[in-house]
């Protein structure tokens, strides 16, 4: 293990972690604001990817077409989450959280089952527009161009997403209805709509994580199974609800499973839950603060 060969498996790392964290964000916002354990979260990061294929291989596989598909696929999820929250998720904000876990795991079969009558179980996958596409040198190490495209994405991603519940109103009114909904109620703010935004801006995270991560996997029916497993464990980890705290769990994930590639690849997948393990030893209620 030369220092370009660990340069590559922490870029890639952390590249990795950036798609863990933009779908992690949105099930955190979720959990923080509406404290709904939203299972589903996986089916609409699945939802994504396939919405992104359907949008790329429909406008002719180009690379307009790859940023075009982009922008829509989570517009796509957004606007199947508002259905269900407006029809479905609005009835059950009061109810206890066992209640809502087998909710949105039921959610979850119906829109698994939807995605394969739609898609069909065939693999199907998203070429990079040709700009991302090739390697760069950095550090010594070889990355390709649309893992650096990650590692720029998600940051701007997290700073959005602190800018949107710190500094606009509906964000602030977010973080007011997730403490005291009745009292933000009382003033005249429909809670409602603002619970539909909040749970419509998760979900439009788990497309986007969906549509990202398109050029880089196979997309196919049950992508949604480990994905789902590892962003709950990621927002356990960094505290329940905060935003932050996904970040640096997803970090902890996304680098500890890459040099485990390269320590141990047969047993890869371990190292990361390993790593799970240790912090909720020495940190049960997770490294940062937890809203709940």
């Amino acid at each position: 293990m030369d220092f370009a060969s660990l340069s590559t498996q922490l870029l890639v790392g952390l590249s990795r972690a950036m798609i863990l964290f933009i779908v992690c964000a949105g099930l955190s916002f979720i959990l923080g604001v509406l404290r709904v354990p939203n299972i589903a979260h996986g089916s609409l990061y699945m939802i994504g990817a396939f919405a992104a294929y359907s949008i790329f291989t429909h406008l002719g596989s180009s690379s307009s077409g790859f940023w075009l598909a982009l922008i829509l696929a989570p517009l796509v999820v957004a606007l199947v989450s508002l259905v269900a929250e407006r029809a479905l998720f609005c009835h059950l904000y009061q109810r206890e959280h066992l209640m809502l876990l087998l909710f949105t795991f039921a959610l979850m079969l119906i829109l698994d089952d939807l995605v394969k009558i739609t898609w069909g179980p065939e693999y199907c996958s998203v070429l990079a527009p040709n700009i991302l596409r090739g390697s760069v040198s950095m550090f010594g190490a070889s990355l390709p161009r649309y893992n650096l495209f990650l590692l720029i994405v998600g940051p701007l991603v997290a700073i959005f997403l602190w800018l949107f519940v710190n500094k606009t109103k509906i964000g602030k009114i977010s973080r007011a209805a997730a403490v005291d909904r009745e009292m933000v109620g009382a003033v005249g703010i429909n809670v409602s709509w603002v619970f539909a935004a909040a749970f419509v801006i998760g979900c439009f995270l788990a497309g986007l994580g969906g549509a990202l991560v398109a050029p880089t996997v196979s997309i196919c029916l049950g992508m949604d199974h480990d994905i789902i497993i590892e962003a709950f464990l990621i927002v356990t980890i960094g505290g329940l609800g905060n935003i932050w705290g996904a970040l640096v769990g997803s970090l902890i994930f996304g680098v500890t499973h890459s040099f485990g590639v390269l320590l141990w690849p047969q047993f890869a997948i371990v190292f990361p839950y390993a790593a799970v393990v240790i912090v909720l030893l020495l940190r049960p209620r997770g490294l940062l603060k937890s809203v709940w």
